[in-house]
């Protein structure tokens, strides 16, 4: 992966994740629940003004200061290793690009817009940056995992 390609890449998972967000704005009302793969996935509208699973409620200083230095940190190491673990570039991009999706609405809104209500668990109510951060992480996990054992054999 070249930095342009990365950028690129980040800027489209954005722009895909704003859109979602938009989206909902406009076609749900707040708090409705609609059916879209019936039984197992249903779409709201929820406006979250903490972390994950709505903890820290109104702490958006914090929020602020964590996501600037989370993002500072990936971008920089993204950089500095691009070109050496695709897999680790990818799940750099993607803890990027879902930071900053969510940064954006904290920005604009002081909340983040939630939309992804799982019917077959109770699970908290979740976004497409959510799903970004989620796999950057465990990617970067694994990443990481594999590194480790190479080190040790």
């Amino acid at each position: 992966m070249k930095k342009v390609s990365v950028i690129g890449l980040i800027v489209i998972l954005i722009a895909l994740e704003q859109v979602t967000k938009w989206w909902t704005v406009k076609n749900i009302d707040l708090g409705e629940l609609r059916p879209f793969l019936p039984g197992l996935v249903s779409l709201t509208y929820l406006r979250n003004y903490g972390a994950a699973f709505s903890m820290l409620q109104n702490q958006q200083l914090l929020f602020t200061l964590v996501t600037i230095l989370v993002i500072s940190g990936a971008t920089y190491y993204l950089f500095r290793t691009l070109g050496k673990n695709w897999l680790q570039s990818l799940a750099l991009v993607l803890i990027i690009a879902g930071g900053l999706g969510n940064f954006i609405d904290r920005l604009r809104q002081g909340f983040v817009i939630d939309m992804i209500h799982l019917d077959v668990i109770d699970f908290a109510i979740f976004n497409v940056a959510d799903i970004y951060l989620t796999l950057g992480v465990i990617l970067l996990m694994l990443v990481f995992w594999r590194e480790e054992d190479e080190i040790r054999n």
